[in-house]
């Protein structure tokens, strides 16, 4: 999995006190290209979860330095992934920022801030199951593997499987310590 002209983007977000008046948010990314690895994180208060997670992404984009570059983005927001997976934006923008039920899209402002960047990169996105504990003798390794897969293709092994899952919890830690710098 390690092609060296390949920029990694692995992201998380979280909000302790999501759905609630008064919450915190925080957001981790890992930027990874060959040996180099950069990671970032930071936070918000009174947001989503959903936001964090799109939050994550746009920094970590706003961090690569130069354009027309391939990025394999893997993060476990469905929402997230769905939207460029199955292209949501272009709907979106056609119907005037409204979704398929007419109303206006959440979160519009990121989006925005988001979609460029798809027009100066190559990035393909994957799905990645998140809070995974592969320490635990109960985690079925094999049945998420399989869901990996399905989900992404089959061009991953099982190793490549669980690196990305390593890299998906330390984004999660990152979120976590952001969420933390404002408790």
């Amino acid at each position: 999995m390690k092609e060296d002209r390949i920029l990694r983007i692995y992201t998380d977000g979280g909000c302790a006190g999501n759905q609630s008046d008064e919450n915190l948010g925080g957001w981790g990314a890992i930027l990874e290209f060959g040996q180099a690895v950069k990671e970032l994180y930071g936070s918000e208060k009174n947001t989503t979860n959903n936001r964090m997670e799109m939050t994550a992404l746009l920094e970590a984009l706003r961090a690569v330095k130069k354009e027309n570059q391939e990025i394999h983005v893997f993060s476990d927001s469905s929402y997230l992934m769905d939207c460029f997976r199955k292209k949501w934006y272009v709907s979106w923008q056609k119907n005037g920022w409204k979704t398929a039920g007419k109303k206006p899209v959440e979160n519009q402002d990121l989006w925005k801030a988001l979609l460029p960047y798809i027009e100066i990169h190559r990035m393909t996105f994957y799905r990645v199951k998140g809070h995974v504990n592969l320490a635990s003798p109960s985690t079925n390794t094999d049945k998420l593997y399989a869901k990996f897969v399905e989900w992404n293709g089959a061009q991953f092994s099982y190793e490549d499987f669980l690196y990305v899952t390593e890299k998906n919890n330390r984004a999660d830690e990152l979120a976590n310590i952001g969420i933390d710098s404002i408790r």
